[in-house]
This record gives C-alpha cells, structure tokens and sequence, in this order.
C-alpha cells in the first residue's frame, strides 16, 4: 500500500506545473497592461488633436458653419480620454499577441509554430487593414449620406459621444470581418472543413455577408453593403490560401470532391467507365461475344417452358460428358463424332 506521504507528493507534483502556468499567465497579462499604460502616458497630451483626427471625415460633411456638439457636462474631457485609451489598446495590439504567442507556443510542435506564425502576424495586419478602410473608405460615404438625408428644419450636429460609440462600433465590425480569411484557414487546418466544401457554400456565405452587415453597421444600405462585399471577398482570398493549410489526410477527399462537382456539372470525366458513358472496355466486348444464341434471346425476352425444358437437358448433358471425360461442346466447336 502506498503512504499518504507518497500520495501528498504525487499531488504536489501534479499541482506545481499548473501553478507555474498561472505565474506565467499573470505575469503576461502585467506586461500586457503596462504596455498598454505606457503608449496611453505617451499619447494623453495630444487627446484632443486624436479626436479631431477621428472626427475630420464628418465635420467634412456638415454643413456650412455646421460643427459638433457636446451634450454632457464632463464629455469634453472624458470623449477625447475615452478615444486614446482605445487608441492605446489598438497601438499594443502586436505586443499582446506577441505576449500570448510567447505562452501558447511551448506547447505546439515545430511545424506547427512555423504554420501559426504567418496566421498571427496576418491577422495582426488584416485587423489595420479594416479601421483603415473603414476610416478612409467607408466614413466619407456613410457620412455624406446621413448629412443628405436630414430632414428639413433639423440641424445635422451630432453628439461627440454618441460620434465615438459610432466610429468604434464600425472599427470593430470592419477589424473583425477582415479576419475573414483567417477564420477560413484556421477551419481548414483543423480539418473542420475543406477548400472543396466552403465553395459549394458560396450562396449561403454572400447571404450571410449581408445578414452580418446588416447586424454590425448602422440600419443603412450603403455601410451594409460597403462590409458585406469585403467580407465576400476576403472569403474567397482564405479559400485560396487555405489549400496551403490543408492536412494531407484531407486532401484525397477534396479532390473526391471536386470529381464530384465536376461530375454534376457535366464535365467529361477521365475513367471510361459505366458513368462515364464512354465506350465499353474490351472485358466487356468479349463478354458480349462470347454470349451464345441462347443468351441473346433470354436477354430478349422470357424463356417459354419448352425452351427452359431443353436448355436443362442440354445442362445435364453436358455435365455428365465432362463426368464421363468427354470433350464438350464449347462456344463456335461441334462435338467429336464417330464415322459412319
């Protein structure tokens, strides 16, 4: 029987490597918040010049003499604030990820390190890409349509609150649908699904584009529209690349895949078999040749009881020539017979 002592190490062993983990975990989770304290002590003295930056594509649009406003007594002060904290965060956004890469990684093989560095560093990348676009692409003419579209007698002077909560909710729809592509090569790495797959579910992804769209932007057409075909196309940029993430095991069943597709498209199809309505292989003609008369009219039609009749005495006979040693009657030869 073990000792309770022995027990009492087993579990301490047990125990240390998860507290270790923890250690590590909070003391990245410390490096992560004071990198983000340090770019917001960079960055606080020009809050006020960061916010006029972010509101330069709507006071564009206003009208003439037209300008913000500010509805709360301390929104002044804690708008301005507000926005370059979040800058902040966006500015560490490498050394966060660079900080979990750094717990994560022990535990992943070698090739599987090489494969997920190209997959962070890219996402890091298409998230700017997407506050960019939405930034230079898409606030001049989200914009514009709302400032054409006020009613007469109402002034277009909007909120610089209600203004932040606008652009960060866009930055976050924009940022999280050029992820896209990432999403799509993570599934087909973890062979969830295949290249093959996700193009038969085309339709159902540009419809759920437009579902997203409409969810994460504003309730007009043109932002709807100016997210979902970006996120349409990002898809098709993951299905391309995903086949260099593809797990060698699936890769016989997307080309099984594809012969299908291709096979209900009508296309011609390499092996000449019985689908493939080619012609019948040589196996097959001799077969056919070989068929006696007998054959080709039981193949016509039904036997009738006279002829079933005679072609069982001929089975009997033939069985009891082989018994006996005699040659039979095969295909195109007649029996050996004595001279008269």
């Amino acid at each position: 029987m073990t000792s309770p002592e022995s027990n009492d190490e087993e579990a301490l062993e047990q125990e240390q490597p998860f507290i270790s983990h923890l250690l590590e975990l909070r003391d990245r989770l410390l490096r992560v918040v004071a990198s983000v304290v340090v770019v917001f002590a960079c960055l606080v003295y020009w809050s006020n010049d960061l916010y006029s930056w972010l509101s330069a594509p709507l006071i564009k649009m206003l009208p003439a003499g037209g300008k913000m406003i500010a509805t709360e007594v301390a929104s002044t002060f804690f708008t301005p604030f507000k926005f370059t904290l979040m800058v902040s965060i966006f500015t560490a956004i490498p050394y966060i990820l660079y900080q979990f890469w750094k717990f994560v990684a022990p535990g992943l093989y070698s090739h599987e390190r090489k494969m997920a560095a190209p997959i962070v560093v890219s996402s890091v990348v298409l998230f700017y890409s997407g506050m960019a676009f939405a930034y230079y692409v898409v606030f001049p003419l989200v914009f514009k349509f709302f400032a054409t579209t006020a009613p007469a007698g109402v002034a277009f002077s909007p909120d610089i609150s209600k203004y932040l909560d606008f652009v960060l909710t866009i930055f976050f729809a924009f940022g999280a649908a050029f992820e896209v592509p990432i999403a799509t090569i993570v599934l087909v790495w973890l062979g969830v699904t295949t290249p093959a797959k996700l193009r038969k579910m085309r339709p159902y992804i540009i419809v759920a584009a437009f579902m997203i769209g409409a969810v994460l932007t504003p309730p007009d057409a043109v932002s709807q529209t100016l997210l979902a075909i970006p996120m349409w196309a990002l898809f098709e940029l993951g299905i391309l690349f995903s086949r260099f993430y593809q797990p060698k095991d699936a890769d016989e069943e997307d080309e099984d895949d594809q012969a299908d597709d291709h096979a209900e498209s009508g296309g011609p199809i390499d092996d000449p078999g019985p689908r493939g309505g080619g012609a019948p292989a040589s196996g097959a003609a001799a077969t056919s040749e070989e068929t006696g008369p007998e054959d080709t009219a039981s193949e016509d039609g039904p036997m009738s009881e006279e002829e079933m009749e005679a072609e069982l005495e001929r089975i009997d006979e033939e069985m009891r020539r082989l018994e006996r040693g005699a040659p039979g009657e095969g295909p195109g030869e007649t029996p050996d017979r004595k001279p008269e």
